[in-house]
């Protein structure tokens, strides 16, 4: 069975995201788009990003999910407050970056910034990143398990904000 890839983005990534997700299903991957499904120049990322960057945290051994936007820098932002979500932005520049993502921190979420790279460009780097692999390198793993450390005591602090909040 194929990895799941998810897909979302807002009006800035849109163009791109049409002409990448049919070429991703192409590439022999299951394809689920949270949207945006129409141009609406007045939406905002944030409302597609999290469903894409949940979908990925709630099986993030199985999915994996590209996300679009002007930069992909925000976008990147919101997907990364979901436990076990690694996303890395890339906007164009040495594609290199894309393979460490992959094989030295495990990304699970490719974040494009849509104004910055073409078409060609945005199918390139999502078939290098698809076809990455995490590399298990043990000081690699070393590292994510120290970021999913700090998922699991920073749920706890917020947790226990709450309660000293409402303990009152």
């Amino acid at each position: 069975m194929p990895m799941k890839i998810y897909f979302a983005t807002d009006h800035a990534g849109f163009k791109l995201k049409e002409a990448l997700v049919p070429y991703v299903q192409k590439l022999g991957f299951e394809v689920q788009d949270f949207g945006a499904h129409e141009y609406d120049p007045e939406d905002d990322y944030p409302d597609y990003i999290k469903k894409a960057a949940e979908a990925v945290s709630n099986n993030p051994q199985k999915t994996l999910g590209i996300i679009l936007g002007g930069s992909g820098e925000g976008e990147a932002m919101v997907a990364n407050k979901y436990t076990h979500v690694r996303a890395t932005a890339y906007y164009g520049g040495n594609p290199e970056i894309i393979t460490l993502s992959r094989e030295h921190n495990d990304a699970n979420i490719l974040s494009l910034g849509a104004k910055f790279i073409n078409e060609y460009e945005g199918k390139r780097i999502v078939r290098q990143w698809l076809l990455g692999h995490y590399s298990l390198g043990e000081r690699h793993k070393r590292r994510i398990e120290k970021i999913e450390g700090l998922e699991k005591d920073i749920s706890i602090n917020k947790k226990s904000l709450w309660q000293r909040l409402f303990q009152r």
